[in-house]
């Protein structure tokens, strides 16, 4: 099988970015001293018939909890009555085996509709199982300095993105979020994903290297803590995040590649002390969550795993369409969904 690719010249230059953005984070992120490299997995569309992806996946488990690296490409280029023309995006985690190193994730995509117009989509967010202020700091710098006119607003979106109101905290100490962004100069809407993309990669590299040179020993407590955190990331992505949702609810040929971001171990016992606390109806997601986890303490999340807690979720939002509504939002609503109509 072979990948095709979009045809319009914009989403060229979009898949050129995030092919560039990919190669950087995962040389990063070897060069931190992985023993062994990212290794390459691609996936297909329809055969490639409409695009697909391949996503970088690490094989080092003792420096990497899980870490996924992924650029897609969609198009219908085949299919002019659907109003989506193509979706180009990056979409990365990492997730350290070292607790006192924060976790990652990062997302930038191009979405360009029939009639030539688009936009972009920019995440970056800093997420510690033990914060640090000093590193929280960093990387906020870094990225108001890459983008020093939007990162009030981007700073502002993410808040209220990476919100959990049944725990009533964040997902994450730094966040950065601007859904739909369009200045109307695409060349230098281009330059801005760039420049805030090599931010973010450089920025995270940076403070993980550090962290590794403070060279602290994780105690049962700090691994605790991580895995209170990691279980906490997981009940995020899996009942709020409205992206994560988009990609299940559109295909199923990418569930483990979609589902990249969710950390190799969880708790299910906290999860199952968290279900009470969320509203109908996603307390009975949450609830069919734990029941294909497994039963043992902790409990992984493996591929077979993810394809299950993929169809838990599909099926859920195909059962309670409204439930929706429930998602996260940074203050525009994306229409990924309905696009592909």
């Amino acid at each position: 099988m072979k990948r095709t690719k979009a045809s319009s010249p914009e989403a060229e230059k979009a898949y050129l970015l995030v092919e560039a953005l990919q190669r950087r984070l995962v040389d990063k992120m070897e060069s931190l001293g992985a023993k062994t490299p990212f290794e390459p997995v691609e996936w297909f569309r329809d055969k490639g018939r409409h695009g697909g992806g391949v996503r970088y996946v690490a094989t080092d488990a003792s420096m990497f909890n899980r870490a996924s690296v992924n650029i897609s490409q969609v198009h219908y280029d085949d299919s002019p009555s659907k109003k989506l023309a193509s979706a180009t995006a990056l979409s990365a985690i990492i997730h350290p085996q070292d607790p006192h190193s924060p976790s990652v994730h990062m997302h930038f995509s191009w979405t360009q509709l029939r009639d030539g117009s688009g936009y972009w989509r920019l995440m970056a967010d800093l997420n510690p199982s033990i914060e640090e202020l000093e590193d929280t700091l960093q990387y906020s710098i870094c990225l108001q300095a890459a983008a020093a006119g939007q990162y009030d607003e981007a700073e502002a979106q993410g808040d209220r993105y990476f919100y959990i109101p049944a725990l009533e905290r964040h997902r994450g100490s730094t966040h950065f979020y601007l859904e739909e962004y369009n200045s109307g100069d695409k060349e230098y809407d281009l330059f801005l994903v760039e420049v805030v993309g090599n931010a973010a990669i450089d920025c995270y590299a940076n403070i993980v290297r550090n962290v590794m040179e403070r060279e602290k020993v994780a105690s049962a407590e700090d691994k605790a803590a991580q895995l209170a955190y990691h279980t906490l990331y997981l009940l995020q992505v899996l009942t709020l995040d409205r992206g994560t949702t988009s990609g299940l609810l559109i295909h199923d040929q990418n569930d483990v590649g979609i589902l990249g971001s969710l950390p190799a171990y969880v708790d299910r016992e906290l999860l199952l002390s968290w279900k009470a606390k969320l509203p109908a109806p996603q307390d009975s997601l949450l609830q069919r969550i734990i029941e294909v986890l497994p039963d043992s303490s902790p409990s992984p999340v493996d591929e077979d795993v993810k394809l299950d807690l993929a169809r838990v979720v599909r099926e859920h939002y195909r059962a309670y369409p409204k439930a929706l509504t429930l998602q996260a939002s940074g203050g525009v609503l994306p229409t990924t969904v309905d696009n592909h109509k």
